[in-house]
């Protein structure tokens, strides 16, 4: 069971201040807190110390979540998209140095309505939840910002072609330990955001994909993808219902 992640009980307390603050700290309050948290830029809201985990509040009526991440692989088959740092790095294109649950709760306090990871038995059962637009910002070898749909990274291996799906926010799972009593949530393990199926997976295709070596569906679209060690900045955005408008970054 401890291989399975980390205990979520640190989160509970500074997690949860940092998103009351995010949501306001209450009508005409004024937060150390919020002050010590925010971005120069009204609206952006740091979630977690080390700067990776911002909830970009600019415009109320569509919140989304900014992750700071990293280029780390550009050849070979995928099963993420993108991963934690230490985890998957050998088969995700991009990863993040944070906690998978600190993201999670930064989707809820975006509004987000997480669903359910996928099911193989009895019989196969996608996973399902809010869709999430997954959109990429980042610098080319000139300063110039470059904004894409995180589709255009990922190469259908079969068809040649982008990725023609959509991310679920699938929420993975809490499960607690009844020897330690602590609470563990799966997609510490590194599955963050999925091309193959995973059931502690917290963002995945809602298709069929297999996550057997040999039927791996998906490879890095190389010649898109800027060099290893690149920053990127990821957009994550709960898309509506009856929503299919696509939005690029912000620039900032």
């Amino acid at each position: 069971m401890q291989s399975r992640g980390v205990t979520i009980r640190f989160f509970l307390a500074g997690t949860a201040l940092g998103l009351f603050c995010a949501l306001g700290c209450g009508k005409g309050q004024t937060s150390r807190a919020a002050e010590t948290k925010s971005d120069p830029k009204a609206g952006l809201v740091k979630l977690d110390k080390k700067g990776v985990v911002w909830l970009d509040n600019r415009d109320p009526k569509r919140r989304r979540v900014l992750l700071k991440a990293e280029v780390v692989l550009r050849e070979g088959s995928l099963e993420m998209f993108c991963c934690l740092k230490g985890t998957k790095e050998h088969e995700s294109i991009l990863a993040v140095d944070a906690k998978a649950i600190a993201i999670h709760t930064a989707l809820v306090a975006a509004g987000a309505q997480p669903g359910k990871p996928v099911r193989f038995q009895p019989e196969y059962l996608p996973a399902s939840g809010q869709q999430i637009e997954v959109l990429l910002q980042w610098k080319d070898d000139k300063g110039n910002h470059e904004r894409v749909r995180a589709q255009q990274w990922v190469r259908n291996i079969e068809t040649g072609k982008p990725l023609a799906h959509s991310w679920v926010f699938a929420g993975s799972r809490l499960e607690r330990d009844p020897a330690s009593g602590a609470t563990y949530y799966w997609a510490e393990e590194g599955d963050l955001i999925c091309v193959a199926n995973f059931t502690s997976a917290m963002l995945d295709l809602s298709v069929q994909s297999s996550q057997a070596n040999g039927e791996l569906l998906f490879e890095p679209f190389t010649k898109r993808i800027p060099r290893d060690g690149t920053p990127v900045t990821i957009y994550l955005e709960p898309v509506a219902e009856k929503d299919d408008t696509k939005t690029a970054p912000p620039n900032g």
